[in-house]
């Protein structure tokens, strides 16, 4: 590969969010490049989102039936493992991205395969898998768009056992007799349960902290715990792992700091993320390889100086802010909008973040938990109702357990954070993100009437428990 190339915008990175600002800008008259050194579609199509939650569904379906008298004796067998697993193939295209670049060259966006790596403001060069390379100069800005990759921890023989992180758990080939979890986060929780529900007859997730799902309210990890114990899901907290060794005959054993010993046929890391940086060349813009790449309100990257008119920009998980697709794209959107001219700043990256981890029973939040409020000095009011205590969760079976919660800022009247637990409860945040985006006052959400019977009513309970 070899030539020299100039664009208005170039894009590195071909998942969604890079997608994003591609398809706006070429939309907007910018010609655009985007330089992918894997698969046009990213992580999120191929080893995140998109397989995880296709291998969770059928054991969601059948967990849903069984909670209704009269399906649930309809529920008879097990799970065809296969079909399932083909579905995952079908979803991801078995891993080929040859269908998603059709709509790159329709839309008129040029795509370079290879892996890039700035040279200085606007240049880069693309090394392809043959060796060759292409020089692209970006006119108008350069977006890296890079994502993150799984975080393999230090423990003495992790490495060598080589344990699936999201990659490996969303290629399994067949299901784990038994499977040992490290970290209780939102990607261990859901692959969890999904293995156990596929078949597995051993689960166990093994998390340091107090409780499961840390970054969220602590009733939540706690209810999903109980939930993972009634599956015959071993969950152990405060715990740490001091070793791991791969036997010849292909079992793993995990040596916890209190001398115990647990041994399964498969081993999921699920300890964090990290940026994609630390080949990317940042250096030779002044900024510091593997480190997240820190923007101001507009995705503009600060630690190097970029004059008067800004041209690194940084969207999604590259950058640190919310690590989550729907942030990315909307990040991505953001510079879009930004490079053909518009006023835009982005307000929702940092206190209005919605997330679902989609465990049965599903935890979705948005914005501030009670502990981020009143370390910023709020004064609060936390509000609480079962989310199971109206008639929408009676009517969808026996069973629906959860909590449903709002942190009002009493000083405006405005919510600034909420979750919801319990059953297919994820359709209920997007009321809360708006509510909050929005500000609305809480005396404006009372007349926000929820149709019924549907567990949309658990508003008017939190509202009345409010005062309202």
């Amino acid at each position: 590969m070899a030539g020299n190339d100039e664009f208005d915008v170039i894009v590195i990175g071909a998942g969604p969010a890079g997608e994003n600002v591609a398809a706006r800008t070429v939309a907007g008259g910018l010609s655009t490049a985007i330089v992918e050194r894997e698969l046009v579609g990213g992580e999120c199509s191929y080893w995140g989102c998109i397989p995880s939650k296709t291998l969770i569904r059928p054991g969601d379906v059948i967990a849903a039936a069984k909670r209704v008298p009269g399906a649930d004796a309809a529920v008879t067998g097990t799970i065809d493992v296969q079909a399932a697993l083909a579905r995952r193939d079908y979803m991801t295209s078995s891993w080929d991205d040859s269908g998603q670049v059709p709509w790159l060259n329709d839309s008129g966006i040029a795509l370079v395969r290879g892996h890039a790596r700035l040279t200085g403001p606007r240049t880069l060069t693309v090394t392809d898998s043959e060796g060759g390379t292409r020089t692209l100069t970006a006119n108008r800005a350069v977006v890296l768009a890079t994502g993150t990759k799984a975080v393999v921890p230090p423990i003495p023989g992790l490495a060598e056992a080589d344990p699936w992180t999201n990659r490996g758990v969303t290629e399994m080939k067949e299901i784990p007799d038994r499977l040992v979890v490290i970290g209780g986060g939102f990607v261990g929780a859901e692959m969890a349960q999904a293995v156990r529900r596929l078949g597995a007859s051993e689960v166990t997730v093994l998390e340091g902290g107090p409780h499961l799902l840390s970054r969220e309210e602590p009733f939540a990890g706690e209810e999903v715990a109980k939930a993972f114990a009634a599956e015959g899901i071993s969950v152990r907290t405060g715990v740490k792992v001091t070793a791991v060794a791969r036997a010849e005959d292909g079992t793993v054993t995990v040596t916890l700091d209190n001398g115990d010993e647990i041994t399964a046929d498969e081993l999921l890391v699920a300890t964090g993320r990290k940026p994609s940086t630390d080949d990317l060349g940042l250096d030779a813009v002044g900024l510091e390889p593997g480190k997240p790449v820190e923007v101001d309100d507009q995705l503009v990257a600060t630690g190097l100086d970029q004059g008067d008119e800004p041209w690194l920009y940084a969207v999604g998980d590259v950058n640190g802010l919310a690590l989550l697709t729907h942030m990315g794209k909307y990040q991505a959107r953001l510079v879009g909008d930004i490079l053909l001219g518009k006023e835009a700043r982005d307000r929702s990256s940092r206190d209005v973040v919605p997330r679902v981890t989609f465990t049965d029973p599903q935890v979705c939040a948005v914005g501030l938990t009670e502990k981020q409020a009143r370390e910023r000095g709020l004064d609060i009011r936390v509000i609480s109702y079962p989310t199971g205590g109206v008639s929408g969760a009676t009517t969808s079976g026996d069973g629906i357990e959860g909590t449903s919660q709002i942190i009002v800022d009493t000083a405006r009247e405005v919510i600034v954070g909420a979750t919801f637990t319990g059953p297919g409860v994820s359709e209920l945040l997007h009321s809360a993100t708006i509510a909050i985006s929005a500000e609305v006052k809480m005396q404006d959400l009372w007349h926000a009437v929820p149709s019924f019977p549907t567990i949309s009513e658990v508003w008017l309970r939190l509202m009345e428990a409010y005062g309202l």
